[in-house]
């Protein structure tokens, strides 16, 4: 490989690592500062978790339309377009005025951060040659490890010592840059035979997603019951119009053959049960911490670093770990350290000794990281080579909306328990323990492993899922 083509090479790597960069610290740089963002919008904190919800739930319906709009119109145009619509984004964002505002101001940056992680691993594929492709893609990897360790203390420094408007408008030089880079570096004219994109499908699993949300959304009163339980029949009656359409459509989303694999289906749920209170966690530590324990933005950001440093940590320990106990038992045991560490976080209250928190920070980031690892590889671990790019469009999906959920259900917990105790202290601790016990009932749904399969290699596709 010529210098020149060297050169070009790592300079797409870093635009590709940047773009993932800006997604992941987005994801989490919000958390720290939504006690001043509700403050100067004249709203409680807690108000401001659909802020939270619409960035995650846009990237969670979008994210499988990235791939046929990279074919369709090429992988440096649509990129170059996802980091211009995420930019645009970040600037609504730092200029709303009102909630709603914001909302729709995070939906527009959802739909820019929906395409930059899998258009970025896409021109990556194309790109690289097949013996460079595994360390491209680690070095791209360490970028998504760096944002949520510095996005919560980023976001805490700004909120404190400038504004919270910092934390969308610190997007923008670093995403003109990316565009700048995107234009000179990355490769275009790679536009493919685009096969039709499944719309219908998309639509209906979106509503199905939207309309679930809503209905966990909704306040848990007598009188929005009705709502309530309206929500929830839609995004049944949308999932259930999938299946047949899937069985007529000649190019289905995704396949219904693929629940037929053996332990994606399972691993698809105890993700989403299990991601619901890990997605809790980090909307609301940063709310218990600055309205309860009486710390700073940038304090309550500092503390939440123990978390990151030991999740990034116990990466390296999952392979020996599973090597030696197997998935199942490792599954169950960590299961319920996770779901432990979690409750463990309604301990916490003024004058609570900061080892002692550390320690349960240390512990949730470790045992949280590689219950990560571990659902992902028992869920795509044994799909076929041609299932594989669509199971894992729909794991990333359901893991999108696992988060909004956890947000959903871990706000919507500490506004019921507050309305009914009369005071926040408690309702947090109550949430805690609650999204605590949700999480360690996952472990139920690990038990229906089929340890026997877990112990084989990808399978090769099956002769109707293989192309011609």
């Amino acid at each position: 490989m010529s210098q020149a083509s060297t050169s070009s090479l790592k300079a797409m790597l870093w635009i590709v690592a940047a773009g993932f960069f800006m997604q992941t610290l987005d994801t989490t740089i919000v958390n720290t500062a939504l006690p001043s963002m509700a403050h100067s919008l004249g709203r409680k904190p807690l108000d401001l978790q659909p802020v939270v919800v619409a960035y995650t739930l846009t990237m969670a319906m979008l994210t499988p339309a990235s791939g046929w709009l990279a074919d369709r119109f090429g992988t440096r145009r649509v990129y170059f377009s996802a980091i211009l619509i995420f930019v645009l984004g970040s600037l609504f964002c730092a200029g709303a005025q009102t909630l709603p505002q914001l909302v729709i101001a995070r939906v527009v940056q959802g739909i820019g951060g929906s395409m930059l992680l899998p258009i970025g691993r896409l021109a990556v594929l194309r790109n690289v040659s097949g013996e460079q492709y595994i360390a491209a893609l680690a070095f791209v990897s360490v970028a998504g490890q760096v944002g949520p360790i510095f996005g919560p203390v980023l976001g805490g420094w700004l909120v404190q010592h400038v504004s919270w408007h910092w934390i969308f408008l610190i997007n923008v030089p670093v995403g003109v840059v990316g565009l700048l880079a995107v234009r000179r570096y990355l490769p275009g004219g790679d536009t493919a035979g685009a096969p039709p994109f499944d719309w219908v499908g998309c639509g209906l699993l979106s509503l199905c997603m939207v309309a679930f949300s809503l209905a966990l959304d909704a306040p848990l009163q007598a009188s929005h019951a009705g709502w309530n339980a309206g929500l929830a029949a839609l995004s049944v009656v949308a999932a259930l119009l999938y299946i047949p359409h899937a069985r007529r459509s000649r190019a289905p989303l995704f396949r219904l053959a693929l629940f037929r694999e053996p332990n994606f289906s399972v691993g698809l749920a105890g993700n989403l049960v299990c991601r619901i209170g890990s997605g809790a966690v980090p909307f609301l530590l940063p709310l218990l911490m600055q309205l309860q324990l009486g710390y700073s933005p940038f304090h309550a950001g500092l503390m939440l670093l123990p978390a990151a440093l030991a999740g990034t940590l116990s990466k390296r320990w999952i392979v020996p770990l599973v090597a030696r106990f197997g998935y199942e038992k490792f599954l169950l045991v960590n299961t319920a350290l996770v779901g432990a560490s979690i409750a463990s976080f309604g301990a916490m209250s003024p004058g609570w000794p900061l080892a002692l928190s550390i320690a349960q920070l240390a512990l949730f980031g470790a045992t949280n990281s590689m219950q990560f690892a571990a659902m992902n590889s028992v869920t795509l671990k044994g799909l076929s080579v041609a299932d594989a790019g669509s199971g894992n469009s729909l794991f990333s999906m359901v893991q999108m909306l696992a988060i909004g959920l956890g947000v959903t259900v871990g706000g919507g917990l500490v506004t019921l328990f507050s309305a009914r105790l009369g005071e926040a202290g408690p309702a947090f601790r109550l949430a805690f323990v609650v999204v605590g016990t949700i999480t360690l009932l996952s472990a139920l749904v690990f038990r229906r492993l089929d340890v026997a399969e877990l112990g084989k290699g990808r399978r090769a596709a099956p002769a109707s899922a293989r192309t011609p």
